[in-house]
């Protein structure tokens, strides 16, 4: 059991059950900054009344504050003296305020030293803001909650050469100059919103402008804000803005509000991006890319997060949650709807098998662990701990599945009704699925369990064929695990696709009793066990289960290697035929694990590499389906499906395999190289084009296996031709190159950060191309880069690539014998924890996985954490985590 120090004072819990309306409410406010060193001083003016709604006798107003230093509070013109009001830590409590009054309060905070990047802070020379979750106490004394929803006017005051451009949501409504060279912009929200949306920027930068014509006829300007020098990175960012407003006017009717859009891109951000109203600020990795120095994964990504934040408008801004425990209401929603987005903009399959590959990395193994929680959380300590792939991704896959279960055509009309009965509103999960029940007339109440049940539900699957009378009969078990603080788990509504194959491949029509034949059915579990009868099978077929993966599940059916290669040679379903592959592969890859655990000779599984070269050869699959068949499932993911973790093992199977790989298919991989190989051709970002190196690139990845010197010099020759101006090439060779630990891997590193240094994204990929490296070295590698010029603790961005690629993408080289890789993490969280918790808490989940390792690394890790709770001053962020993993 966790003893916590006798210093330690327990971090207060906050419980769903507990929630209570606020008994005021703030009808607007008034802001104005005066931006100065070292102090910025923040002047609110509030108009404050009592609910009419509320039954509280209190006469008592809490806001909340933390790290300000209070200047004065006047209540209706009136100075209130000490007498009046109680500070505390949390924050300002006023006593005896009247039914409606207004309140002025200064007070003055410092965003120089401000590590935590929450409130406002400056990121190099500018100054910027991050609300969400509880980052405007951290601003000035408030109801920070998000169902207190306000209207917004900022004034800016600041010097005007420093700071020519001074920025706040909404619309500018003034500007002017003052004294001593300083100026003042006036900013107005005619929206309501809650304090989490609220943003400040300020600073010199270069802008790009364009505008956007709405469907309706309104002209929209569109202003991406970069640091100066880099306008020439910001083309795709302004093409993706305009490609997700047009997409969500034509498949959500949702049109922007406001007469300007903006973005700003920050470097130093603990997110990848915040929704604020009508002024979004990035992380420079998802606003800046052209060809010479983005991958198509920055692309894509880029393109994705754009759509995601500015799909907030609608989901999340216009209408937002009532509270915390309903995040996913926003965040799994416009998770869902920027997927759908990409699923239009690149090949549909491809974009499946990504994220479900995330999902089973991360969210699973969330799911199955100590610190396993429902989409819907019941209680936290820290909300910031709860920015979860729970809360994002498997909320995405709820919707997802609601969207399955009701139709398309059906999901879009409760859209519409959600958008318009909740406008303007802070809801709950209760008031979405009711719209999507009131919509469509489809009872939802069993499959709200998915909001409130943890961990991932496992189906087993069983098919007989009845030769006699034609038929074939899918019996389905669902089941999940315990999880803490949840035993006994109730039945879900399960969606479940389905197609059957012949023997040639070919799909068979689904006939279900007096339902009009199908090639796809959904069923839909409901039950603990249920069986589905499928008539005029003249033949066993091969069942496709679980197609595009429609429900967050694991799924267990007793395929035969036969009966993977047909759905991997033939399946019609893109997803599904990866999806085989995949089971084929990890299938091999676990009996030759046990064989390497019983010191039992590594055998090369011809028939297996048989179907690759099949598949390799088929030159009717597109290209970037056909590398993701081609690609092994990651140690993360094999090791997630053993009982207990064996790294060495896992490195060492998956090693030989790849290079039993590469020897058998050398001639074809070679080929498919050449094929796809345009050094020449400017870069371009497209299906077409992505494919085409993505595919070359596994096929570069598997030669330079061999070790061969042909193929050395051919990475080496992508990698010198494509350095100025084809990164994802770049990087494809470099990390084939880094993993041969030779003198070349020096020489090319050296080659590629003399030639990037001053690009910071870039350089980041320096750090995590050999914090993930193979190579035997690479735990002192990364300690010695902890002490580079190119690392700073204090940048999330360097963080997250060398701390992150090394302690959660490097499962062996962190996972060492000897204890080291944990201790270093434990070094650096302690060090990170004082600065930003959010970040420390973000790194620390390879700890918190302890107890599904061997009893040696067990010990060694359980270690580790102990020493971390012990100490006096841990912040709640890691508190939460390490207490609960712990137990």
């Amino acid at each position: 059991m966790l003893m916590a120090s006798e210093s330690t004072t327990m971090p207060a819990t906050t419980y769903l059950n507990e929630y209570t309306a606020p008994d005021y409410t703030v009808n607007k406010i008034d802001l104005h900054f005066e931006l100065k060193e070292p102090f910025t001083i923040v002047k609110s003016h509030m108009d404050i009344a009592r609910r009419i709604d509320t039954n509280a006798a209190t006469q008592h107003l809490f806001l909340s504050g933390e790290d300000l230093n209070l200047d004065s509070i006047t209540l209706d013109q009136q100075l209130l003296d000490k007498s009046q009001y109680t500070l505390t830590t949390q924050g300002l409590l006023i006593h005896q305020v009247p039914d409606h009054f207004e309140l002025t309060i200064q007070t003055r905070i410092n965003p120089q030293e401000n590590t935590q990047l929450s409130g406002l802070y400056r990121s190099r020379d500018f100054y910027c803001t991050q609300c969400e979750a509880e980052g405007f106490r951290r601003i000035t004394y408030f109801l920070d909650r998000p169902d207190v929803l306000t209207r917004f006017t900022t004034t800016i005051v600041a010097d005007k050469t420093r700071y020519p451009i001074l920025l706040s949501n909404g619309n500018l409504i003034g500007s002017g100059e003052l004294e001593n060279g300083k100026h003042w912009v006036k900013w107005e929200d005619p929206f309501k919103k809650p304090s989490y949306l609220f943003a400040l920027v300020a600073g010199d930068f270069d802008v790009v402008e364009d505008f956007f014509i709405t469907q309706s006829g309104r002209r929209i300007t569109l202003g991406v804000y970069v640091e100066k020098g880099y306008l020439d990175q910001t083309q795709h960012a302004m093409q993706s803005i305009k490609k997700a407003m047009r997409w969500d006017e034509e498949n959500y009717g949702r049109e922007y509000d406001l007469d300007i859009y903006m973005i700003v891109a920050i470097d130093d951000f603990n997110m990848g991006a915040m929704e604020n109203k009508g002024l979004n600020i990035f992380n420079t990795k998802y606003i800046l890319a052209k060809g010479e120095t983005a991958t198509d994964e920055d692309f894509v990504h880029i393109e994705s997060v754009i759509a995601h934040e500015y799909f907030h408008n609608w989901s999340g801004n216009r209408v937002t949650c009532r509270d915390w425990f309903q995040l996913s209401l926003k965040e799994g929603l416009t998770i869902f709807r920027d997927q759908s987005f990409t699923h239009d903009s690149i090949t549909g399959d491809v974009a499946r098998i990504h994220e479900v590959n995330s999902l089973r990395l991360t969210q699973f193994p969330e799911d199955a662990g100590p610190l396993a929680h429902p989409v819907r959380p019941e209680s936290y300590i820290e909300i910031n701990n709860f920015y979860t792939t729970t809360i994002y991704n498997k909320g995405a896959e709820v919707i997802r599945m609601i969207q399955t279960i009701l139709g398309k055509n059906a999901f879009r009309k409760a859209m519409d009704l959600y958008f318009s009965r909740h406008d303007g509103q802070a809801v709950t999960i209760e008031d979405f699925v009711k719209a999507m029940e009131d919509a469509s007339g489809v009872d939802l109440l069993q499959f709200r369990l998915w909001y409130s049940q943890a961990g991932t539900p496992t189906l087993e699957i069983d098919g007989l064929y009845n030769q006699e009378k034609q038929t074939y009969t899918l019996t389905i078990k669902q089941s999940c695990p315990d999880t803490p603080g949840q035993t006994h788990k109730k039945p879900l509504h399960i969606p479940i696709k389905v197609g059957l194959l012949d023997n040639q491949g070919q799909e068979i029509s689904l006939h279900v009793h007096n339902e009009k034949p199908e090639l796809i059915k959904t069923l839909q579990l409901k039950k603990p066990e249920e069986q589905y009868e499928f008539s005029q099978v003249k033949s066993r077929p091969t069942p496709s289960l679980l197609r595009d993966f429609s429900a967050p599940v694991k799924l267990h059916f007793n395929y035969s290697n036969d009966d993977l290669k047909l759905l991997f040679t033939h399946d019609s379903n893109g997803f599904n035929r990866w999806e085989a592959g995949q089971q084929y592969a990890e299938r091999v890859l676990l009996q030759l694990i046990s064989d390497y655990q019983q010191k039992k000779p590594l055998t090369i599984f011809t028939n297996f590499i048989a179907v690759l070269r099949q598949a390799l050869d088929n030159h009717q699959i597109q290209d970037g389906l056909l590398a993701n068949m081609l690609t092994l499932p990651s140690e993360r993911y094999i090791a997630e499906q053993m009982l207990t973790v064996d790294v060495d093992a896992i490195h060492a199977v998956r090693e030989h395999i790849l290079l039993a790989i590469a020897k058998e298919l050398e001639p074809l991989l070679a080929k498919t190289y050449q094929q796809c190989h345009s050094p020449k051709q400017p870069y371009l970002f497209n299906n077409q084009e992505m494919g085409k190196r993505q595919l070359k690139n596994i096929c570069l990845a598997y030669l330079m296996l061999l070790a061969n010197e042909d193929y050395t010099n051919l990475g080496k020759q992508q990698f010198e031709q494509s350095l100025l101006h084809n990164m994802t090439d770049t990087m494809a060779a470099l990390r084939s190159l880094v993993n041969l630990d030779s003198s070349i891997s020096t020489q090319v590193l050296d080659q590629f950060y003399n030639t990037w240094q001053k690009e910071a994204l870039i350089v980041n990929k320096w750090l995590a191309i050999q914090a993930s490296s193979k190579s035997p070295n690479t735990l002192c590698k990364v300690k010695s880069l902890f002490k580079h010029e190119a690392f700073d603790i204090k940048n999330p961005n360097k963080v997250y690539a060398l701390l992150g690629g090394f302690c959660q993408h490097n499962l062996v080289r962190f996972h060492v014998n000897s204890g080291e890789g944990y201790e270093l993490l434990r070094d650096s969280l302690l060090q990170l924890d004082k600065l930003n918790p959010q970040v420390a808490a973000r790194m620390i989940t390879p700890l918190t996985e302890w107890k599904r390792y061997d009893s040696h690394r067990q010990r060694l890790m359980q270690k580790q954490l102990e020493f971390i709770v012990k100490q006096n001053s841990v912040s709640k962020d890691i508190y939460e985590l390490v207490s609960k993993s712990l137990v």
